[in-house]
């Protein structure tokens, strides 16, 4: 026996639904008793609950009695309300309320209360019904307790800003990559960084030079570990990298794979700022190169001076021997005393030659190896740095911003630098020149690394930047150490090296010297 209340219940609840039901479909809403749409509502999984204009509470579900705590008959008759905890904002309900007059429905989160007085989050939709002349009549709530999933959600935030806080705290730049490389996670380091390097995405210039220097890097599953990258810049801005790589595999996000279980690959990139440690190396092998350099330049020295000393007997020896043959040739005794004097002549100067060649230092052998172009070019300028400011000379410094490695001898290739250097130094330092400065450029064309070298000076006449490189020739004055061997020891180096060098003809004013080096020669 149903009792008033319920009744009275049944008899709203059939109201709205056979109105709801009208409204959606006339044709379907008759096929099926009303019953069945009671039913329906009555054992919804969500809260539902009906009032009447001014929220109070005409019928409620089964699930909003389990959501809630209170039977049917001690909600009936009373007011939404008795559900609040009264701890929601006032404007929050202006708005809902707001909403409902605009015959609108509103939908957000309440804190509620439960019979038992404890506390839960709801998730409400709250919609008007309205009668067919379009009075509204009643409201239609629904809602689900939230807060297990606010907890959920809340806790995940908070990780997360844990998780940002730590990375951002992380003094190397972390960067998360996807399989096609695009970023898609970094730390605050790393967008520092970007901004070091300017135009330039870090993540994607340094796997561009790993990979260049080993293809198959991005295949090995353990990732890489300990590669160490360069990067180059104007004046003493340079930049040293260690770097790692795992990868990092998670489920993919999209419905399609929701029962596929597929994964996705990411790339975690970790990228160590070395330059500190790296340049407090340099300068204590500055130290031993600047040593290692005056030697090899002392060994030059005696070489060019034992070479010029060569060079300087062998043509009267030449001569010697060729009075000798005409001599002989004649065949008349009034010369045997002569030519019995020029032969002793010769002997002599040729057992002098050959004490000499004896007496050259020989240079010893260097093997080649990988050698970093930008780099020996900085320990260059670095050794000659005395000089560049007793001249008060400029050095504009343009390198690549990466160059692949050289294979070649690296102390040979140093001495070769340094000669064009100090014939730039000493071109701009000369009287009369007003503008003194170096350029020194490097660039990759071509599996060719090509490095200028140009000054302000007077520079070289056309009829000579072939002359320059022959032995003993020199344009600088007379008496000046080291006459006519430089250029010359420069070709032997680069043609060693399967290389080019020359002076450009039409560079003005000054002389640009340009080597051209293959990568692998």
């Amino acid at each position: 026996m149903a009792t008033d209340p319920e009744k009275k219940i049944n008899a709203e609840t059939d109201a709205v639904v056979d109105h709801s039901v009208d409204e959606n479909n006339n044709n379907q809403s008759h096929e099926l008793p009303m019953e069945v749409f009671f039913q329906a509502v009555e054992h919804a999984p969500v809260a539902i609950s009906i009032t009447d204009l001014h929220a109070n509470i005409l019928y409620s579900n089964l699930a909003f009695h389990q959501v809630t705590g209170y039977e049917s008959d001690e909600v009936f008759g009373k007011n939404e309300s008795i559900l609040s905890n009264h701890t929601t904002p006032r404007l929050v309900y202006h708005a809902l309320w707001g909403r409902l007059r605009q015959k609108k429905r509103w939908s957000g989160v309440l804190v509620n209360r439960r019979k038992d007085q404890s506390r839960y989050l709801a998730e409400l939709m709250v919609a008007p019904v309205e009668a067919e002349n379009g009075e509204v009549k009643h409201y239609l709530g629904m809602h689900r307790d939230v807060t297990e999933v606010h907890s959920l959600q809340q806790r995940l935030s908070n990780q997360n800003k844990l998780l940002e806080l730590v990375l951002n705290q992380t003094p190397a730049a972390l960067a998360l990559l996807d399989e096609d490389r695009n970023l898609v996670l970094s730390n605050k380091s790393y967008q520092t960084l970007c901004q070091q390097l300017g135009a330039v995405e870090p993540a994607e210039a340094i796997l561009d030079i790993l990979i260049a220097e080993q293809p198959d890097l991005l295949n090995n599953e353990d990732g890489f570990a300990n590669k160490e990258v360069s990067f180059e810049g104007s004046g003493d801005d340079q930049s040293y990298f260690s770097c790692f790589g795992n990868w990092i595999y998670a489920g993919m996000e999209g419905a399609e794979n929701f029962f596929d279980q597929t994964t996705g690959k990411h790339l975690l990139l970790v990228i160590n700022d070395i330059t500190r440690l790296r340049h407090r190396q340099q300068e204590t092998q500055m130290n031993a190169l600047r040593v290692l350099m005056a030697e090899e330049e002392l060994l030059e020295g005696l070489q060019e001076a034992f070479n010029g000393a060569i060079h300087q007997l062998q043509g009267p020896v030449n001569l010697i021997d060729a009075a000798v043959t005409m001599l002989k040739r004649r065949e008349e005794d009034k010369d045997s005393a002569l030519l019995k004097a020029l032969e002793e002549a010769r002997y002599a100067g040729i057992s002098a030659l050959e004490d000499l060649r004896d007496l050259v230092p020989a240079r010893p052998v260097e093997k080649k190896i990988p050698v970093n172009l930008n780099q020996l070019l900085r320990e260059v300028i670095s050794i000659s740095s005395n000089r560049i400011l007793a001249n008060g000379i400029v050095i504009d410094w343009q390198p690549a911003m990466h160059l692949p490695s050289l294979i070649g001898q690296e102390q040979r290739l140093r001495s070769l630098f340094k000669k064009l250097l100090d014939n730039a130094i000493d071109a701009v330092s000369a009287r009369g020149i007003k503008v003194r400065e170096i350029f020194i450029s490097t660039r990759w064309e071509n599996q060719n690394l090509i490095v200028d070298i140009a000054d302000t000076g007077e520079g070289i006449a056309p009829e000579l930047m072939i002359k320059v490189f022959e032995p003993f020739y020199s344009s600088k004055p007379k008496g000046k150490i080291g006459r006519g061997m430089g250029l010359s020891q420069v070709q032997d180096i680069v043609n060693d090296h399967l290389g080019t060098v020359h002076f450009d003809r039409d560079y003005r004013p000054g002389a640009l010297a340009r080597v051209t080096l293959p990568v692998s020669p």
